[in-house]
């Protein structure tokens, strides 16, 4: 038996997620189908992280057991044979049989898109949010440091989390302007649901003036859901990398 790791691109418009669900056809699902058809084998992939409806990944991460003879270096052609044109295994390798993809992750590094300009876009409705109003990318810098550091972020998490701490560092969390697209990218040992749209749509509510930057330490402290911005649409969001 071989423990095999793939590196997965995917465009999450047309899914339900990462995660294996009955009430759409799911990233997973997909990717399992296409597995058994090259080994002959059912079998379940554990995903770096579940990525929900509409979310992106450029380097999703995830396992599986085979007994395939495949060449371990060699399967992600054969998978890519059997996937459509918006899920594309980028490599795979064999494993050391106890890796396990979520439990062995070090972080994780996303990315948030924001097109701020009033006319929205056709060519990038499925990978940004648009923001039709002015935004103060500089207030938006200064809030983001805010950000930096170990902290209690249930101030930024969605309810249906079953995780039991909500602690976690964010090592990195910078803002970037070109023209009229604002990119976020943040990196940290974890995230809790959601926090990465709901840390995304309250820079968004900083850059339009209704949280002021020296509002957010407060808002941390709180864990107050409330008291946060509102949880940025999926289609701007993507896994980049995960770290082992």
């Amino acid at each position: 038996m071989k423990n095999i790791k793939i590196v997965i691109e995917y465009d999450g418009t047309r899914y339900c997620g990462w995660q294996r669900q009955k009430n759409g056809v799911s990233i997973q699902e997909t990717i399992e189908k296409a597995i058994e058809k090259v080994t002959g084998e059912k079998t379940e992939i554990i995903g770096s992280s579940r990525t929900d409806a509409g979310v992106h990944a450029k380097g999703q991460v995830a396992n599986f057991l085979t007994s395939s003879t495949v060449p371990p270096e060699k399967i992600c052609y054969a998978i890519n044979s059997f996937l459509p044109d918006d899920i594309v295994i980028l490599s795979s390798q064999e494993v050391p049989i106890d890796f396990h993809s979520r439990y062995n992750s070090k972080g994780k590094r996303y990315s948030y898109t924001i097109l701020n300009r009033k006319i929205p876009s056709a060519l990038l409705k499925n990978y940004s949010a648009h923001i039709p109003y002015e935004l103060d990318i500089e207030d938006m810098i200064r809030a983001s440091k805010y950000f930096l550091g170990e902290h209690d972020f249930s101030a930024f998490k969605s309810t249906g989390s079953s995780v039991k701490g909500n602690v976690r560092t964010i090592k990195r969390l910078d803002l970037i302007k070109d023209e009229d697209i604002i990119k976020m990218f943040i990196e940290a040992n974890g995230f809790l649901y959601n926090m990465v749209r709901i840390i995304a749509g309250t820079l968004i509510e900083v850059g339009k003036g209704r949280i002021k930057p020296d509002d957010i330490p407060f808002i941390i402290d709180s864990k107050d859901r409330k008291k946060a911005g509102p949880t940025a649409p999926a289609q701007g969001l993507c896994l980049e990398k995960v770290y082992y």
